[in-house]
């Protein structure tokens, strides 16, 4: 790509600006609850004076030298900020591929009569933005997978929660299938809780697991183990007639541990090793009428 279409580029910032802005709002996928149209002017004038002041005859096959650093930079940071606020790859990728139009839209007009310099310039640009989204994808996918750890993690947190039922007791409701990674998170909050309160007695309720195989089974032993390490002792609630049936069959050995079929049931067991003797007491009712 010659200098002088370059530098024609370059003089047509605002002209250009204007041109890729109106080709994302005529885009009738364009995500205006996701973003407002004043940050999408921001992000496309921040990027394009990048470019432009970067672009040279020299480096424009090579988008992979430092002199686009500061371009790749900012691509990057729109790519995971379109990734975390829940644009799609194809939308993302089409805010860069409407500057391509753009581009090329102006150096039409321009050198319309010119077309060994227009056919250069279709080919230079087009290997640009090529590269360009190349960055776009990928930044955009590293952004996706850090959400979706994110909003695991979060998950996992809200579907784990130790909770303190009674002076000396914690139980915790696990809903959900339990795998390595949740088993881990469970142990954790379990085992900190024990601590953060001096328990000795914590209630393991699974009626919200959906099935209980070999390796749930395993997982829920290492977890009575590390309780018991903690100087507690672990109560296994939400036993099913189905889970039963599947624990005998698996052959799986339970006995050293206690269970219950409700969270009460393992409540009112809690109680007795506690030596706590909960009584409903019945108030006279005085009327005054």
């Amino acid at each position: 790509m010659k200098n002088q279409s370059l530098k024609f580029l370059q003089k047509s910032k605002k002209h250009l600006l204007e041109t890729w802005m109106s080709n994302q709002m005529e885009d009738q996928a364009l995500r205006e609850d996701l973003m407002s149209n004043d940050e999408l002017r921001n992000q496309s004038d921040e990027l394009l004076t990048a470019l432009l002041k970067t672009l040279n005859s020299d480096n424009i096959d090579n988008t992979q030298s430092k002199d686009f650093e500061q371009v790749s930079g900012i691509l990057s940071d729109i790519s995971v900020s379109r990734a975390r606020h829940g644009f799609s790859p194809r939308e993302t990728a089409q805010f860069v591929l409407s500057l391509k139009q753009a581009l090329t839209q102006t150096l039409e007009k321009e050198y319309t009569d010119d077309p060994k310099v227009l056919l250069d310039s279709y080919i230079a640009i087009n290997k640009l933005i090529d590269s360009l989204n190349i960055i776009t994808f990928e930044t955009f996918i590293k952004g996706r997978e850090e959400v979706i750890i994110r909003q695991t993690d979060e998950m996992n947190e809200i579907s784990t929660p130790v909770i303190r039922v009674w002076e000396g007791v914690v139980a915790l409701p696990i809903i959900g299938t339990l795998d390595s990674m949740r088993t881990q998170i469970v142990m954790e909050n379990l085992l900190q809780e024990i601590v953060n309160t001096g328990s000795t007695i914590a209630i393991l309720d699974i009626s919200g697991v959906p099935a209980v195989d070999s390796l749930v089974a395993q997982h829920l032993l290492k977890t009575v183990s590390a309780t018991r390490l903690m100087g507690a002792e672990c109560i296994i609630s939400g036993i099913r007639p189905e889970i039963a049936q599947t624990i005998v069959h698996l052959g799986i050995d339970l006995s050293h541990i206690k269970t219950k079929a409700s969270l009460a049931s393992a409540l009112k067991l809690a109680f007795s090793m506690l030596n706590v003797e909960v009584k409903r007491v019945e108030k006279n009712r005085q009327n005054n009428g």
